[in-house]
């Protein structure tokens, strides 16, 4: 069969092969497939930008206002300590130690013999109640108010009775500690006064990465934010009483796109990170599709009384020698997107692959009729 005669027995097939190359010679912008701005687009004139932004080169003469700050030095004091007032709450479980100086007839064990122990918790209404000394309320005291307190209860029963009162099981004493640790839990400060570290330390210390986490401190009365870094570094601080401290995961992530080997929302690899390290954590460029000179840092600014985010747009060549040390100075912030753009050589492949594959479908049915 003539190629002629295929024409015109098999319009329809024919006709779709053709205009599928049309179809994709003239609007291949338009249908292939991508994952973000093709380069052209991005630094196209000012005035044919939908929504405004400032497109910034980096380069030796421009990297000095977005660069890494330097590394603060390591604090040389140490985290100071402080003895809280512990006021009894319900739950409270006391050792009450009474001894009484008389030598016949006393009603406690004398202090030579380590007097006479109770251990009495707090009841759900604060309350205690105590042979000889009858049922009272020690919620919101102080153990040495409890003391004075129980002595004048026991006046005209023993003669001279001594009272120590000293905690067992404090609630009014503990923190809670919770969220991204291994072991969470209510940990004791009976064996002194905690910080912040102390207390993370104790509930096994963060699952996370230390540049990825957040400690909120409440009491009741503040609410604090933390970095977990900060801490280490020398800002750690005693924590109250009856604290919550709740460990999480910091907001720093940033978005790797296009021709990257692992696009996604990835964690930011350090406290400052840099370009370099982000491309790094994101896999690197893809050799197979990447172009080297369209990387792009995608920002939303904001700037001191703008009442809106300024957008922002970076770009590096790394075609250039002296990019590899730019972006290795350029400092990526959180919710970040970085962005690669293809190169010229794949979105040809993108076009041309499709076409190529209609002409040979062509073929094969011309060949068969």
């Amino acid at each position: 069969m003539t190629s002629s005669a295929f024409s015109l027995r098999y319009p329809s097939r024919l006709c779709a092969s053709l205009g599928l190359v049309v179809l994709l010679s003239g609007c291949a912008g338009g249908i292939l497939s991508g994952a973000g701005p093709r380069i052209g687009t991005i630094i196209e004139d000012p005035e044919d930008r939908t929504i405004p932004y400032e497109l910034i080169d980096l380069s030796p003469q421009t990297i000095a206002s977005y660069a890494r700050p330097a590394e603060a030095p390591v604090a040389k004091t140490v985290s100071p300590t402080k003895a809280f007032e512990i006021r009894l709450v319900p739950g409270d479980v006391m050792q009450i130690i009474i001894a009484d100086i008389g030598e016949q007839n006393a009603m406690f064990a004398p202090l030579a013999a380590g007097g006479t122990k109770f251990e009495i918790r707090v009841n759900s209404d604060g309350k205690i109640s105590m042979p000889y000394a009858g049922r009272f309320s020690v919620a919101g005291k102080t153990l040495n108010a409890v003391e004075d307190e129980i002595r004048r209860r026991l006046k005209g029963v023993a003669n001279d009775p001594q009272v120590m009162v000293s905690l067992l099981g404090d609630v009014s004493g503990s923190v809670l500690v919770a969220g991204a640790v291994k072991q969470p839990g209510r940990f004791s400060a009976l064996q002194g006064p905690l910080t912040l570290l102390d207390a993370i330390n104790l509930a096994g210390g963060p699952v996370l990465e230390p540049h990825l986490v957040d400690v909120t401190v409440r009491n009741g009365k503040t609410a604090e934010v933390y970095s977990y870094q900060s801490l280490l570094k020398g800002l750690n601080r005693p924590v109250s009483p009856r604290s919550e401290i709740v460990v999480s995961r910091a907001k720093k992530r940033f978005v790797a796109m296009g021709a990257v080997a692992t696009p996604g929302l990835l964690d930011l690899p350090s406290e400052q990170p840099s370009l370099l390290e982000v491309l790094g954590s994101a896999g690197w460029l893809d050799e197979s599709k990447a172009d080297p000179q369209g990387v792009f840092v995608f920002r939303l600014t904001r700037k001191a009384g703008a009442t809106a985010a300024t957008p922002e747009v970076f770009r590096l060549n790394m075609r250039d020698p002296a990019a590899v040390f730019i972006a290795k100075e350029f400092l990526v912030q959180p919710e970040d997107a970085v962005y690669v753009t293809n190169a010229a050589i794949h979105e040809w492949e993108k076009i041309i692959t499709p076409i190529i594959q209609a002409m040979a479908f062509g073929r094969t049915l011309q060949n068969g009729f």
